[in-house]
């Protein structure tokens, strides 16, 4: 446990960015499985739609910080794969 000031604050602070992270991958889970949904029951113009939500928004996480940028193509990339092969 930590004693001075400044490692509690730090402390603090950690834990807020560990739950806004954990928010921000959760969403990008959701979005991904409400893709394959869509997907996985043959409606393609809902699946699109999907897509480019969850594009958005991993895009969205990527520019914060919480994923790496090759991360957020490399998931982007293989979503657009999957769209194109059901195409």
């Amino acid at each position: 446990m930590a004693n001075h000031k400044s490692a509690l604050k730090r402390m603090r602070q950690n834990e807020k960015r560990r739950m806004r992270n954990r928010m921000r991958k959760t969403r990008i889970k959701n979005l991904i499985r409400s893709f394959n949904e869509a997907l996985e029951a043959k409606d393609l113009s809902l699946a699109a739609e999907r897509l480019k939500a969850a594009q958005k928004y991993i895009d969205k996480t990527a520019s914060k910080g919480t994923l790496h940028k090759n991360t957020a193509a490399r998931k982007i990339g293989r979503l657009y794969n999957r769209l194109n092969k059901a195409t």
